[in-house]
């Protein structure tokens, strides 16, 4: 069996966490929450529940990936894949199964949780993040051929490609500069359909106008710097 390590960002989810960290499969080698400088409980449940706690005193989403691949990067037996799942319980991590098959038994580099409207429950992605999507992936279909319907943040992908994208990202820009560069290198790629539940507590990105604000200019400037990048 491959070793799966997984990463997930968590920023005062003490709510959620050990939900999140109880519902990952037993194929999981590891489960790795970094606290994104949380002033509430999330450390501590995140530990009951028996992960693994890291933390990053630096707000940012990529911040906090960065510092779980950090971590791996440090540990002498390296994992074959790295998943990376929100602490807010809005995707079923007991779906992570069928994340993970396409690079188990097809050989896929890279596997994304697809949002779609038929398996999202009613109010659990906003305007703004519906149509930020729409407008991203509808961008990259026309840039860069890609098939991508959505930014989701459920997703797996082999470890030696992870550190091939040389990722840098560290706010929201995550999501789509690891796409945008696993097009650019021509990492296979597929979407799977997943459930998607209203988070537990309220989003820090597209909860608030700011977020949703700097997400989408920081989405953007992504898309529109590899479409000029050679």
């Amino acid at each position: 069996m491959p070793i799966i390590k997984v990463i997930i960002p968590a920023y005062n989810e003490a709510d959620s966490i050990a939900k999140v960290i109880n519902d990952i499969p037993n194929i999981v080698n590891e489960t790795i929450v970094v606290s994104n400088n949380s002033t509430d409980n999330t450390e501590i449940n995140a530990r009951k529940a028996g992960a693994t706690v890291l933390t990053q005193p630096r707000k940012g989403y990529g911040y906090a990936c960065l510092k779980g691949m950090d971590y791996v990067a440090e540990q002498s037996q390296k994992p074959d894949i790295i998943v990376f799942l929100d602490g807010d319980y809005s995707d079923y991590p007991e779906e992570l199964t069928k994340i993970v098959q396409p690079i188990i038994e097809n050989n896929i580099d890279f596997v994304i949780g697809a949002r779609v409207k038929r398996l999202r429950e009613r109010g659990s992605m906003t305007m703004p993040q519906i149509f930020g999507n729409w407008l991203a992936t509808s961008l990259m279909r026309i840039m860069f051929r890609s098939t991508f319907t959505d930014l989701g943040p459920f997703r797996a992908i082999k470890y030696d490609k992870l550190l091939a994208l040389n990722m840098e990202d560290k706010t929201y820009g995550w999501t789509v500069e690891m796409q945008l560069k696993a097009l650019k290198q021509k990492l296979s790629y597929v979407e799977i359909p997943v459930n998607y539940r209203n988070r537990i507590g309220i989003s820090k990105v597209s909860g608030t106008i700011k977020g949703a604000i700097f997400a989408g200019v920081k989405i953007l400037g992504w898309i529109f710097k590899y479409s000029f990048k050679q």
